[in-house]
C-alpha cells in the first residue's frame, strides 16, 4: 500500500465520521421534536484489493440507518385531539399545495407520520404541529359503518344539529300495589310527566294519570297539555296486572293492556302477546302536523318496565324518549378505536371518521420527509391501513403524544467515539504526509 493510498482512506475516514456527525447533530437537535425517529450510522468498508498476499483497503462510507420502528415515550397532553401510536404503524396524513375557492388543495402523494399533535384549524381541519392533514376513513351517519375504501383529510363541520321528534316513549315505575288512602283515584291520580320533543326541537309535557279501578287494575290517562287538536285528553286504557287479566304472567306484571271504549281519544294498544312488549300509542299534534307517540310500558309479564309490587306510593324508575332538540357544536374529540366525535350541547354526538393505522413490511426503509414525514418506497413494502389494534397496527393512545425516539446519553457516546475516530484518522493523514516529506528530502 502506498502513502498516497493511506492518505486517501483516511480521508475517506474524515469524511465518514462527518457524515456520522452530522446524523448525530440531527439526531440531538431534534430530540424534543413530537414524532421524530433517529438516524443512525453505519459503516461500509470498500476494498480495491484483497488477497493471500496483498491488501490495499480503498475506502469507508457512512451509510444512514434509519431507526423508523423503534417508539418513543408517550406522554400525556392537556390536547384532547392528540394521539400516540403505542406500537407499530403510522398516521395517514396530506400535504397542503394551495387553495381554491378558499378549499385546500392537497398533494396527491400520501405521507405518513407518528407526529400526532393534532389540533383543528380554522376551516375545521385536523392538523399537526408541522401542518399536515390527518386522513381517515369517512362514516355513513346512518349505519356508522366506516368506509374503508378511501382516505380523505378529515374536516369537522360545526353545523347545528338538527332536531329529532319524539316518536317512542319507554317507562319503568312501579305502581303500589296499596295506593295511600285518597290516591290513586281520578280526582287524585299518580301522575308522570314525560317531556317529549316535536319536529322542531321544542320541548312539550305529556302526563300520564294513574288511577286504580280494582285490586290488579288500573287506567292510564294520557294527557297532552300542548295538543293543537283541540283536547288535552288524547285517550285512556285499562292495563291489568297479574291474574286479573286472564293471561299467564308472574303476579304484578302486566298482562293485558286495553285501549279504552268510554273516552274518546287516539290511544290504540298493541294487545297481549307473550313475551312481546306492551304498549300504548297516542297522535297528536303541536302544531306542525300530526306526531305519533308510542309508549312502551315493558314486556308482557316481564318487570323490566310497569309492575306493579308492594307499596303505598308511586315509584318512577327510569323515563327515556328518543327525541332530540337543536344542537349547536361544542367539540371534538377522539376514541381509543379511532372514531373521530363531534360532541353537541344538546348531548348528543356523531360520528363522523375513523382514523386508522398504516403499516408497513420494513418501515426503517420509508423515505424521510419534511416534518417528520415518511413516503412510501419499493423497499418499505404496501402500505396498509387499519383499524387501531388491528391486523398488527398499535393502538391508539388519545390525548397523549409520541416523543422523539433520540436517547441523549447515547447520543453522546456516539459524539465521543466521533470525535476520537475522526481525531485518529487525521493523525493518519498527518503522519502519512510526515512521512511523504521524509521520502523527499531523501531524493533532495
Amino acid at each position: 500500500m502506498s502513502l498516497f493510498s493511506a492518505i486517501n482512506t483516511a480521508i475517506s475516514g474524515l469524511t465518514a465520521q462527518s457524515t456520522s456527525f452530522g446524523n448525530i447533530s440531527e439526531d440531538v437537535s431534534n430530540s424534543q421534536t413530537t414524532g421524530f425517529k433517529r438516524v443512525d450510522t453505519s459503516f461500509v468498508d470498500f476494498l480495491t484489493t484483497s488477497n493471500g498476499t496483498q491488501n490495499t483497503p480503498g475506502a469507508v462510507v457512512a451509510r444512514p440507518d434509519y431507526i423508523n420502528n423503534v417508539q418513543g415515550s408517550i406522554t400525556q397532553t392537556d390536547n384532547p385531539l392528540g394521539m400516540a401510536i403505542a406500537g407499530q404503524g403510522f398516521f395517514a396524513v396530506s400535504q397542503a399545495t394551495g387553495q381554491v375557492n378558499n378549499i385546500p388543495t392537497f398533494n396527491p402523494q400520501q405521507f405518513y407520520t407518528r407526529a400526532g399533535d393534532f389540533t383543528m384549524n380554522s376551516t375545521g381541519y385536523l392538523v399537526n404541529g408541522a401542518g399536515q392533514y390527518l386522513n381517515g376513513w369517512s362514516v355513513n351517519p346512518s349505519s356508522g359503518v366506516a368506509n374503508q375504501n378511501a382516505l380523505a383529510p378529515i374536516q369537522v363541520s360545526q353545523s347545528t344539529y338538527n332536531p329529532v321528534p319524539t316518536t317512542s316513549v319507554t317507562l319503568s315505575a312501579n305502581l303500589p300495589a296499596t295506593p295511600t288512602s285518597g290516591t290513586a283515584t281520578s280526582t287524585s291520580p299518580l301522575s308522570s310527566q314525560i317531556t317529549v320533543y316535536d319536529s322542531l326541537g321544542t320541548a312539550h309535557t305529556v302526563t300520564l294519570n294513574w288511577t286504580q279501578s280494582t285490586a290488579n287494575s288500573w287506567t292510564v290517562q294520557v294527557s297532552v297539555p300542548d295538543s293543537k287538536t283541540g283536547t288535552t285528553d288524547a285517550g285512556s286504557a285499562s292495563v291489568q296486572f297479574g291474574a286479573a287479566s286472564g293471561n299467564a304472567v308472574p303476579e304484578g306484571t302486566i298482562g293485558q293492556v286495553s285501549t279504552s271504549t268510554t273516552d274518546p281519544g287516539t290511544v290504540t294498544s298493541s294487545g297481549y302477546v307473550a313475551g312481546q312488549p306492551a304498549t300504548l300509542n297516542f297522535t297528536t299534534d303541536f302544531g306542525s302536523g300530526n306526531q305519533s307517540i308510542q309508549l312502551n310500558l315493558g314486556g308482557y309479564g316481564g318487570t323490566s318496565g310497569v309492575t306493579q309490587y308492594a307499596g303505598s306510593a308511586y315509584s318512577l324508575l327510569g323515563l327515556t324518549q328518543n327525541g332530540v332538540p337543536p344542537g349547536s357544536f361544542s367539540g371534538v374529540t377522539t376514541q381509543a378505536n379511532g372514531d373521530v366525535i363531534v360532541n353537541y350541547n344538546n348531548g348528543q354526538t356523531r360520528t363522523i371518521a375513523q382514523i386508522p393505522v398504516v403499516t408497513f413490511n420494513n418501515p426503517n426503509a420509508l423515505q424521510s420527509q419534511n416534518g417528520q414525514a415518511f413516503t412510501a418506497t419499493p423497499d418499505s413494502g404496501t402500505p396498509l391501513a387499519a383499524a387501531a389494534s388491528t391486523n398488527g397496527a398499535g393502538n391508539l393512545v388519545v390525548g397523549s403524544v409520541e416523543g422523539s425516539n433520540v436517547d441523549i446519553a447515547q447520543e453522546f457516546s456516539n459524539l465521543i467515539v466521533a470525535q476520537q475516530a475522526y481525531g485518529a484518522n487525521s493523525k493518519v493523514v498527518m503522519t502519512a504526509s510526515q512521512m511523504l516529506q521524509a521520502t523527499m528530502s531523501m531524493i533532495a
